[in-house]
C-alpha cells in the first residue's frame, strides 16, 4: 500500500535519453510489468498449494457481523467499479481543470464522489468522522484500522508544517480510541519538500556508486541500496547540500523525530510508506534513522517493501541483518506496488528497463517468498511484518506458514492489512481465524482526498475489474439470507 502522487517527480520533465548510466540495469531486458494478468490468484505448484488454513467458503459465518444494506451497497460499488469506462470517465472528471475549476460544477463533482466512491473507500472528512469509522469497524466486526492523513506531496517549508500539524492531531485522534484498535501511516513527502528527498537520494545513489563521494551529513550506515536498486536515476556527481537544504533536512528530521515520539508515549504503530524510486532513497534514509532509534524494545516504526521491484528479497535480508547487528526489531510492511505507471514511464524516459518485475508471476512470487522469510523472523523475534495483501493466496500461504511456524495468532509482531472497500472477504476470513487484520482508511476532506481516489482507479483498474471473488462470496451470503427470509 503505498499511495502515489499525482504528479511526477519533477525530474522526469528534463529527462535525457543518454542518460544512461545504468549499473544495476544494463543487463535486464524483461518488460513493464504485464497488468492484464489477473491479480487475484496467481497460479501455484502443487507443493505451493496454500492449505484450507482460511475458511472462505462459509459465507454465513465470513460476514455473520456485516449488516444485509452494508452488504447490498458494496457489491453494488464493487460491480461499477469493475465497470472500466465508468471508472475512466469518473476519472476524466475528477482530473479536469474545466470541471474542478468552476464552483458549481465541483460542488456537483464533490457531492457525487463522496456519496459514492469516497463512502466506500475513506472514512471521513474529519478526525471525528474517522475516529467514529474506526470505532464501528472494531465494535462490529473486530478488525483494526491504520489511519491515513490524506494530504499530497509538500512542495516547500510551509506545506510541510502545515501536513504536520495534521499528523499530530491524528495521532492524538488514534490514542484516544480503544488500545489496540488502530495505528497510523505517514508519508515522508508530506513532512519533507519533495525537491529536498530527490537530492539527498540523488546523494544517496551516488555514494553508493563511488563510496568516494562523501556525505557528512549521514549519521548510520543502515544498508539504504543495493546492485539491483535504481541507480541510473544518478548520471553525474550531484552538487553538496547547500547550507539551506541541510537546514530543511534537519527541520525534516525533527518532525519525523517528534511524530514517533508521540506515537511511542501511546504505543502506536506509525507505518511509514514506500513512494516511487526518485525519492525511496531518502524515505529510506529517514525511517531506519527512527528505527534504530525507537524500535529498540518493540517495533513502533515500519518501513515499507515494495514487491513488485526487482532485487526487493536481496534488500530486506540486507535490511533484517542489519536490524540484528543493531539490536532492533525490524518493523515491515509488505507489499506489492501502487507506482507501476510512475516507474515505467520514468525509466522510458531515460530509456532503461524499468526497475518493475517483468511480469506479474514474478511479482506474485516475490511477495509469498519474502512473506515467508519475515515470518521466519517473527518467530526468531527479530522482526514485526504487516503483510498487506488483497491477495487470496498469498493471505492463505502466509496464514499456513504462521501456524506451522507456531507463531502465537495474537501476536501483534504479526497483523494484515486490505484497504478500506476492499478485499473484505479475506479480512474477515483472516480475522475469523485468529489473526490481527487492519483495514486502511484514509480521511480528510473529499477534494483533498480525489487525487487518491484518482489513484486508486488508476493503478488498480486490472484488479478491479479482475477481483471477482468479494463479488462472488457478497451474492453468495445475500442469496443464502434471501432464501432463508423467504423460508
Amino acid at each position: 500500500m503505498a499511495i502515489a502522487t499525482s504528479k511526477l517527480p519533477s525530474r522526469l520533465t528534463s529527462c535525457n535519453s543518454n542518460l544512461l548510466n545504468v549499473r544495476s540495469l544494463s543487463s535486464l531486458t524483461s518488460s513493464p510489468l504485464n497488468l492484464t494478468a489477473p491479480l487475484s490468484d496467481p497460479p501455484t505448484s502443487p507443493e505451493q498449494t496454500p492449505p484450507d488454513a482460511l475458511d472462505l467458503d462459509n459465507t454465513e459465518k465470513l460476514f455473520s457481523s456485516v449488516k444485509t444494506g452494508a452488504l447490498v451497497t458494496s457489491l453494488l460499488n464493487l460491480y461499477a467499479m469493475a465497470v472500466d469506462p465508468l471508472v475512466e470517465f469518473g476519472t476524466k472528471v475528477m482530473q479536469s481543470p474545466v470541471v474542478m475549476e468552476s464552483q458549481i460544477s465541483k460542488a456537483a463533482v464533490v457531492g457525487a464522489v463522496k456519496a459514492t466512491v469516497y463512502k466506500h473507500f475513506c472514512a471521513g472528512e474529519t478526525t471525528e468522522e474517522a475516529s467514529e469509522t474506526v470505532r464501528r469497524i472494531w465494535k462490529q466486526v473486530g478488525l483494526r484500522s491504520i489511519l491515513d492523513y490524506a494530504v499530497e506531496d509538500a512542495e516547500d517549508d510551509h506545506a510541510a508544517r502545515r501536513n504536520l500539524d495534521g499528523f499530530h492531531r491524528t495521532v492524538d485522534m488514534v490514542s484516544a480510541l480503544p488500545p489496540t484498535s488502530a495505528s497510523m501511516c505517514l508519508k515522508i513527502t508530506a513532512i519533507c519538500p519533495i525537491h529536498l528527498l530527490e537530492r539527498i537520494s540523488d546523494q544517496l545513489r551516488w555514494n553508493y556508486k563511488n563510496p568516494a563521494f562523501e556525505l557528512p551529513w549521514r549519521t548510520h550506515c543502515f544498508p539504504i541500496l543495493s546492485d539491483s536498486s535504481p541507480l541510473y536515476l544518478t548520471s553525474s556527481m550531484p552538487e553538496p547540500l547547500t547550507d539551506q537544504e541541510l537546514h530543511d533536512f534537519e527541520l525534516a528530521q525533527e518532525r519525523l523525530n517528534d511524530l514517533c515520539k508521540q506515537c511511542a508515549k501511546s504505543n502506536l504503530m506509525l507505518l511509514i510508506d514506500a513512494e516511487y524510486s526518485s525519492v525511496q532513497p531518502a524515505i529510506d534514509y529517514f525511517t531506519y534513522l527512527v528505527a534504530l532509534k525507537f524500535n529498540k524494545e518493540q517495533p513502533i516504526v515500519y518501513s515499507t517493501v515494495q514487491a513488485y521491484l526487482r532485487g526487493t528479497k536481496e534488500r530486506l535480508e540486507m535490511m533484517m541483518k542489519s536490524g540484528e547487528n543493531e539490536g532492533i526489531c525490524t518493523g515491515i510492511k509488505l507489499v506489492r506496488g501502487a507506482y507501476i505507471t510512475r516507474e515505467t514511464r520514468l525509466a522510458s524516459s531515460l530509456g532503461v528497463s524499468s526497475p518493475i518485475n517483468g511480469s506479474i508471476l514474478e511479482t506474485h512470487r516475490c511477495y509469498n517468498e519474502c512473506a515467508a522469510f519475515l515470518l521466519e523472523k517473527v518467530r526468531d523475534g527479530s522482526g514485526a511484518v504487516v503483510l498487506a495483501t488483497h491477495n487470496t493466496k498469498s493471505g492463505k500461504l502466509a496464514a499456513a506458514k504462521a501456524e506451522k511456524l507456531g507463531i502465537r495468532k495474537g501476536d501483534d509482531k504479526l497483523q494484515f492489512a486490505q484497504l478500506m472497500g476492499m478485499a473484505d472477504g479475506l479480512s474477515l476470513g483472516l480475522k475469523n481465524a485468529g489473526f490481527q487484520v487492519n483495514k486502511y482508511l484514509p480521511f480528510g476532506p473529499v477534494d483533498h482526498v480525489i487525487p487518491y481516489l484518482v489513484r486508486r482507479a488508476e493503478e488498480n483498474k486490472g484488479f478491479l475489474s479482475s477481483s471477482t471473488l468479494d463479488r462472488h462470496l457478497i451474492r453468495k451470503e445475500l442469496t443464502r439470507r434471501l432464501k432463508a427470509a423467504v423460508l
